[in-house]
């Protein structure tokens, strides 16, 4: 038998909250040699700008307990050792999943290294209604990030037109996720309407986008994900980390830096690591803010 390494723990209070941090020391993603406890710093630094989005929403962590090197498995349901003051919800009667309200139920789901945190569109107050409709923009090699940033500028046009609010975001990876705020909508409805708008695009340049499926038609082309509207889907929550070989965060950007990024041919200046999404965070707040915001409503597409 291989012997176990022994488990070090730090008490801490957190907003009236007493917490026992594990194994800080160990490292999580060992080519930045970043270990938990910036993991947990980080979350705990980036709470008055997460919160806001994980509010209300039945959490999906997706856990690293030995580092991105290691296995790691989805976690919907609230465990039985969450302390007593972590809230629940459902938006299923068959799970009951953690809701993050609050700072220290941030901390708490961090020291369970839970990378990377994913959200539905609604919330458990009325998961019949999503707040957002997303557009995940997903570029199929050899197309790329800056391919991306010229779908996403496309479809701010249309939405714009449409009077309907559009904030953007990295995925962590190659892709963009745009958020448009939302009401009186169900999950069909911003499907419907999200499929619709990729098709038009489509229609437009089929060399370079598709909304089809079928990852055969996917290389060189950009597929606008019209289906993660579905009530039963998650997308990885703004100002997550994500598992990459370095802690690269899920961050939002302006369309400014959009624009910039694609007239500058400068994919890596959308590329944010944790730390550089704290010094943002302080100096220019939450350009996401609006998707939690008040939501319009969806116009009819003739």
């Amino acid at each position: 038998m291989v012997p176990r390494s022994k488990e070090t723990k730090t008490v801490t209070e957190i907003a009236g909250r007493r917490l026992t941090l594990t194994n800080l020391d160990k490292v999580l993603y060992p080519d930045a040699g970043f270990t938990k406890a910036g993991v947990v710093d980080y979350y705990a630094r980036i709470g008055p700008v997460i919160i806001p989005h994980l509010r209300r929403r039945p959490l999906t962590m997706v856990r690293y307990p030995n580092g991105i090197a290691g296995e790691s498995f989805f976690e919907k349901r609230c465990p039985s050792h969450a302390p007593s003051w972590v809230a629940t919800g459902t938006a299923d009667p068959d799970l009951t999943a953690c809701l993050v309200d609050d700072l220290p139920t941030l901390v708490w789901v961090a020291n369970l290294a839970s990378l990377e945190l994913h959200t539905p569109q609604a919330t458990v107050d009325d998961a019949a209604h999503p707040t957002s409709m997303v557009f995940d923009l997903d570029p199929g090699a050899p197309a790329g990030t800056l391919d991306c940033c010229r779908v996403a500028l496309q479809l701010r046009e249309l939405l714009d037109r449409l009077g309907l609010v559009s904030v953007v975001k990295t995925s962590g990876s190659k892709g963009l996720h745009l958020a448009v705020p939302v009401t009186r909508a169900t999950a069909d409805d911003t499907k419907s309407f999200a499929r619709a708008l990729g098709q038009l695009l489509e229609k437009q340049e089929p060399d370079r986008v598709t909304v089809n499926m079928n990852k055969a038609q996917r290389p060189g082309r950009v597929f606008v994900d019209w289906s993660q509207n579905d009530r039963h889907k998650t997308t990885v929550c703004v100002y997550s980390l994500r598992a990459q070989a370095r802690p690269i965060v899920s961050a939002p950007v302006t369309w400014d830096e959009v624009a910039d990024a694609l007239d500058r041919n400068d994919p890596e200046s959308l590329v944010f690591e944790a730390d550089a999404v704290l010094r943002r965070a302080e100096r220019i707040g939450d350009p996401f803010a609006a998707n939690v915001g008040e939501g319009r409503e969806l116009p009819k597409l003739a």
